[in-house]
């Protein structure tokens, strides 16, 4: 081995320096420092294991710690993560569910209450302050210039209390989330759901109420989230200009 060769694997194993580093102190370049890596045996670490290096010695700072994402950011992270879940093959999806379930099962009793406890705290803030998805909604359509009240009870002989309501243009925005369409309760409880949601939108139309039915997934996507958003301002704008008639103040988003 020549005195180049060790000088380069004395600087990776011992020094944990880079191969951009060892290039850049031996003027020459990255890719002959990782062919002599690779060529005396020596398996050259990934970029995230050499990136938590530089960081634990202070070489290199965190590209995002400090800083805010932008909404572009975010919502490029976020339909990267659905795309990968969504190309994941079965047999992954379910590899994941067994050690999501032995993980749960390797829980304290203390453990398992705690996260019962935050469910249960989640539930009754959703009662109280609306559902994330309803806050977002909230945030956005009043950013675009739509007054907006939550949980409001809009029929009080009826004790109807609604997601969000626009006074302005008296329309009422339902956000349905798994359970109004999707059996996660039972069929029973689906089907009770569904008689109590087209009695709730039917006693809110005859009252001249237009109604946008938004359907949640309940696991959207920043990405999925806007579009959903931006459907629905479409739909306030369009009503704004002309109050629509009574056949077409029904309305589903999805």
């Amino acid at each position: 081995m020549n005195d180049f060769d060790k000088q380069v694997i004395k600087m990776y194993n011992d020094q944990n320096k880079s191969t951009y580093e060892i290039a850049k102190h031996l003027n020459t370049y990255p890719n002959k420092i990782r062919r002599t890596l690779i060529k005396n045996g020596h398996q050259l670490k990934d970029k995230s294991e050499a990136q938590k290096t530089a960081l634990a010695e202070g070489r290199s700072s965190h590209p995002t710690k400090g800083r805010k994402r932008s909404s572009k950011e975010r919502i490029k992270i976020s339909s990267s993560l659905v795309d990968y879940w969504n190309d994941m093959t079965d047999k992954e999806k379910k590899r994941r569910s067994r050690i999501a379930k032995k993980n749960w099962k390797n829980m304290s009793a203390e453990q398992k209450e705690s996260m019962r406890s935050k469910g249960i705290a989640a539930i009754q803030l959703a009662a109280t302050q609306g559902s994330k998805l309803e806050q977002f909604f909230q945030k956005r359509l009043e950013k675009a210039g739509f007054f907006t009240n939550m949980h409001q009870v809009i029929i009080p002989a009826e004790n109807l209390e609604i997601d969000l309501y626009i006074p302005e243009l008296k329309t009422i925005i339902e956000v349905d989330g798994p359970s109004h369409f999707y059996p996660i309760w039972g069929e029973e409880k689906l089907q009770k759901q569904i008689n109590a949601d087209l009695r709730k939108s039917g006693a809110l139309l005859s009252k001249g109420y237009v109604v946008i039915r938004i359907k949640s997934l309940g696991q959207e996507s920043l990405a999925k989230k806007e579009s959903l958003v931006t459907r629905v301002i479409d739909q306030l704008e369009s009503i704004k200009k002309k109050f629509p008639p009574r056949s077409k103040r029904f309305i589903e988003v999805e």
